[in-house]
């Protein structure tokens, strides 16, 4: 197990250990505790009472926060025609058809969002071992397959996340930066919250929150009362 700097003991301090805090406090004390020099995302992760091994319990998606998240994501379109202009026009990094593909193929992956049209993925097949693993394959779940290409990129450039259970049934999403005024940490784990109650799965009974933690990069944990 990895020791613990004295900055971060010292920070989890001011944690009451086992407490469960309302989103408001915690996001205070995950402000208060950061450790890190830099401007620390502050991430939310909640533990769901499912089954994954059942399709149905496999919750995935995407969520535009209603505050962002504080980083500028590199948007790459695969498009032709027309599409390709309406990417290019709504401020997409990257537009093109199979130049690009054969660049990803050769090892290029300087972007953090892949758009394609419909018609486009049948060439993205063939990439599915590079893009896959890195969670860069464009989904219809999760609003990255799709026509509607300025729609997909203004989301995406506006604070966009995309959401997976893995295999625990957790839900790890990142909810801002440590410089974010409290009331927008609150208002996007609010959004977030919100969302996952109303996609409970019917199948699951008793508690489907778990537990629910928040902290910063570095930073320690605190308990949310979710």
């Amino acid at each position: 197990m990895s020791k613990k700097g004295k900055k971060y003991v010292e920070a989890a301090k001011q944690i009451e250990a086992g407490k469960l805090y309302s989103i408001e406090e915690a996001i205070e004390l995950v402000k208060k505790t950061t450790t890190a020099k830099f401007d620390a995302s502050v991430d939310v992760v909640f533990k769901l009472n499912l089954d994954t091994r059942h399709a149905d319990q496999q919750l995935r998606g995407a969520i535009v926060l209603p505050n962002g998240t504080g980083k500028t994501k590199r948007v790459c379109v695969i498009a032709e025609g027309p599409k390709a202009e309406e990417a290019k026009n709504a401020g997409a990094d990257v537009v093109g058809g199979q130049e690009i593909l054969d660049e990803i193929a050769k090892g290029w992956l300087e972007f953090d969002v892949m758009i394609a049209t419909p018609d486009q993925m049948p060439k993205l097949g063939k990439l599915g071992r590079v893009l896959g693993p890195k969670g860069l394959m464009p989904n219809p779940k999760t609003g990255t397959v799709t026509m509607d290409v300025a729609k997909a990129v203004n989301e995406s450039k506006g604070g966009k996340v995309n959401y997976r259970t893995d295999k625990d049934g957790n839900v790890h999403l990142p909810i801002g930066r440590v410089s974010f005024d409290s009331a927008k940490l609150v208002e996007n784990y609010e959004a977030i919250h919100a969302l996952l109650l109303r996609i409970r799965p019917a199948a699951v009974k008793g508690t489907y929150v778990k537990n629910c933690v928040v902290s910063s990069t570095m930073g320690p944990a605190v308990k949310v009362a979710a």
